[in-house]
């Protein structure tokens, strides 16, 4: 097993670069539906579950959130979370199970914030939070041949592992 270069923050792109195959399969899984969930943790260290939508613009995995939202606040304050794709309707699960961990950084710079308003319109181009993400780890879990239920773990650094159970 080759293990890759460290690298302290991985973008979307790097990640991308890095694993295409498990990179598109997880693009495919979020562009699916437009609603997923997002994880962060309140001030007491609890965790608070909230609707969001995401995009993948330009090599990176945006987030954005109305002004004065909980769950930028969180992010603000503690900028870890965890993100799954909506499963979609019934227990069909097509395309897989898909959660990403990173770390939101927050984007203030007026250029930043201009390309990624021309390209995706918000209603308030002036009044939301964005984030762009530093991704810590990537999971995807799908039945694999109608026999194995797989998970594909990739962590900035390691090399794709791929487990399979019966």
């Amino acid at each position: 097993m080759t293990r890759m270069p460290f690298r302290t923050t991985f973008n979307w792109e790097a990640f991308a670069t890095a694993e295409p195959d498990l990179a598109a399969a997880v693009e495919e899984r979020f562009g699916s539906f437009t609603h997923h969930v997002l994880a962060t943790l309140r001030r007491d260290g609890s965790p608070r579950t909230s609707g969001l939508e995401v995009r993948f613009l330009d090599g990176e995995l945006w987030l954005a959130m109305m002004p004065d939202s909980r769950k930028a606040h969180d992010l603000r304050r503690d900028p870890r979370f965890a993100l799954q794709a909506n499963p979609g309707a019934g227990q069909s699960m097509g395309g897989g199970d898909v959660r990403i961990a990173s770390r939101a950084v927050e984007i203030h710079d007026l250029e930043g914030r201009a390309r990624y308003t021309q390209e995706v319109e918000p209603p308030d181009p002036d009044a939301f939070h964005l984030f762009r993400t530093e991704l810590t780890q990537v999971v995807r879990t799908f039945v694999e041949d109608d026999t194995y239920l797989a998970v594909q773990i990739w962590k900035p650094g390691e090399p794709l592992r791929t487990v399979r159970r019966t």
